[in-house]
């Protein structure tokens, strides 16, 4: 009971400390809120110093931020979060009502979502269907595409093309079912790529357990055999499953400004810019308890779907050294960007011609020229260098940070929900608040937020690893607990965390690139990708090049991320007597007839 209430308590401090971090906002960023409110409520109006005192006396300001946060917190059991320090309206009312949109735009990209990851692993379950699997996923490398396209531009394409030009749907507001359909594809194509992609590395390792192949042997039907292995697979992906859903909920808000939705992020976002601490706290809030409904409901979900052998120690370990594949379309892809990179390092990203404003492609500019006259291929590649530096790093740093606290789930499991529901657009407004603008702001907020899906991915992993026959048989014969994770926990685990971190690496060049699009990245001339995307999208009917060039290398920066995730694996060894052994490890593989807890 001790250690229940102390975890529930531990798991409280996170989310208390975020709140009362975001009420200590303006404070923070050394501004006057006063000033900041006057700004939002009437732009034309003059700061005079007896404005200034009547907003502070109105709102209390001078009490201090601990009153203030206090007397919100007071509020809360009655069903009050007070009054917008707008608009002047309830707050409850209004992030209910934003989180209703959010959570139907929600639950139309988690259809999208699952639908993609269907078919991104298909072809992997026909083949393990028909045992013709030799122990490499099938999945192709359009995935990496979907998985690096950026938000934002799909939803800028999808509302120019599909909404505008073609009239197939509507492109803006938020009337009905039908005004769901482009921001859930361009909020779930991506995400159900990468998840997908996740799966597909899980699945061959599933079809060579002991169970798939007695299940082969018995003439068990192919699609029975391919259910199994996908419930076998899907409770190690569940974690980052909800780090999705609540991701889809607080962090759409490029793709929620694009189509004008009035969801929980876009809400959030413009309270936050407001320094409007009311709606800001009960925004951030609702997120956190969301996060903490779809963490207990994954629970449940894993626990149903494994079944007694996590408890018991019955699992087999689907981590299996398997064949490295070829390297055809890692070079392909890395030689474009390169060449890209090369051609445009030489030019001046930064040199205006106004008569050649907007001008096609061409030999003179191959990219065509921006609204400024800016050659666009040597922005590119001037940007690359920024951007993909940057996003490397993050990435490194998130990788370390998610192994380490993943090896520690009591520790870091209410910081995972905690840091999830955390946007990092707002992750990005608190960072610049504390420590002020410049580049290094995205990059630490980004950083703050990545490795939480890769903590949540090892911790999973590692669960079930650790209820494996053979780990049991091991501590039985004396293992001690670091030998274990030497020797048995980390090379089972690392490789796919790795592998997972670089079908990550465009997610965090996007989020880069988002914040810089949302305008708190980079600031012009920079040619850093989201602003320059940001800068160009006005113009995307009149001169789409300059929206699709950076669009398509980063597209490719993605594929190439995604096809290398197939590297760091251990390569199968080559043992004398293999017939013998296959033949030895298929009568023993009739011993176990069904995968535990497939029920």
């Amino acid at each position: 009971m001790g250690s229940r209430t102390g975890t529930l308590l531990w798991r409280a401090v996170p989310a208390a400390a975020l709140v009362c971090a975001i009420g200590l906002l303006p404070w923070l960023s050394h501004t006057d809120p006063a000033l900041t409110v006057l700004r939002a409520r009437s732009a034309e109006r003059d700061a005079t110093p007896e404005v200034l005192a009547g907003i502070r006396a109105e709102l209390n300001l001078d009490d201090g931020p601990s009153t203030l946060l206090g007397r919100w917190l007071a509020g809360l059991p009655r069903g009050d979060a007070g009054r917008s320090w707008i608009s002047g309206d309830a707050v409850l009312p209004t992030v209910l009502e934003a989180l209703g949109a959010s959570l139907l735009l929600m639950a139309a990209a988690s259809a999208v979502a699952v639908a993609t990851a269907a078919a991104v692993c298909a072809r992997t379950l026909r083949r393990g269907a028909r045992r013709s699997l030799e122990g490499r996923p099938a999945g192709g490398s359009g995935a990496a595409v979907l998985a690096a396209l950026p938000e934002f531009l799909t939803a800028s394409v999808l509302a120019t093309v599909v909404g505008v030009q073609w009239g197939w749907l509507p492109a803006l507001g938020w009337y009905g079912p039908q005004w769901t359909v482009l921001p859930a594809l361009a909020l779930g194509l991506p995400a159900g790529a990468v998840l997908g992609r996740l799966l597909d590395e899980q699945l061959p390792g599933a079809f060579a357990e002991p169970w798939a192949q007695a299940a082969a042997a018995r003439g068990l039907p192919g699609h029975s055999v391919a259910r199994k292995a996908l419930r076998r697979c899907v409770p190690g992906l569940l974690p980052n499953v909800g780090l999705f859903v609540v991701g889809l909920t607080g962090g759409s808000v490029a793709v929620e400004q694009i189509f004008d939705i009035p969801g929980l992020g876009r809400t959030t976002l413009r309270a936050a810019i407001a320094q409007d601490l009311p709606v800001l706290q009960a925004g951030t809030l609702v997120l956190v308890v969301l996060a903490a409904v779809v963490t207990l409901g994954v629970r449940i979900a894993t626990r149903l779907l494994v079944g007694p052998a996590l408890r018991d120690g019955a699992l087999s370990t689907p981590h299996r050294p398997v064949p490295p594949g070829r390297r055809v379309l890692p070079a392909v892809y890395a030689a474009v960007p390169a060449a890209v990179i090369a051609l445009g390092l030489p030019r001046d990203p930064l040199a205006l011609d106004t008569s050649a404003r907007l001008r096609p492609p061409s030999a003179a500019h191959p990219f065509g020229t921006d609204a400024l006259g800016r050659d666009v291929l040597a922005r590119v590649a001037h940007g690359a260098l920024d951007t993909l530096l940057l996003a490397l790093a993050v990435s490194l740093t998130a990788l370390a940070a998610g192994v380490l606290l993943g090896l520690l789930p009591r520790f870091s499991g209410p910081l995972v929900d905690t840091v999830n529901a955390v946007p990092p657009v707002l992750a990005a407004l608190l960072v610049t608040a504390v420590l002020g603008g410049g580049p290094t702001a995205p990059a630490l907020a980004v950083a703050v937020v990545a490795w939480a899906p890769l903590a949540a991915h090892t911790s999973a992993l590692l669960s079930q690893e650790r209820a494996t026959v053979h780990l049991t048989a091991t501590r039985a014969l004396g293992a001690g607990p670091v030998q274990l994770l030497r020797s048995e926990l980390l090379p089972a685990v690392l490789p796919p965390v790795t592998r997972h971190a670089l079908l990550r690496l465009p997610g965090v060049a996007l989020a880069l690139a988002s914040l810089g699009f949302l305008g708190l990245g980079a600031q012009p001339p920079s040619p850093e990708w989201g602003l320059l995307l940001a800068e160009n999208q006005p113009y995307a009917e009149r001169a789409p090049w300059a929206v699709l060039a950076p669009a398509a290398v980063l597209a490719l920066l993605g594929a190439l991320a995604v096809t290398a995730a197939g590297g760091p694996r251990r390569p199968r060894p080559r043992r004398p007597g293999r017939r013998r052994d296959r033949a030895a490890a298929g009568g023993r593989a009739l011993v176990h007839e069904e995968p535990v807890g497939a029920g």
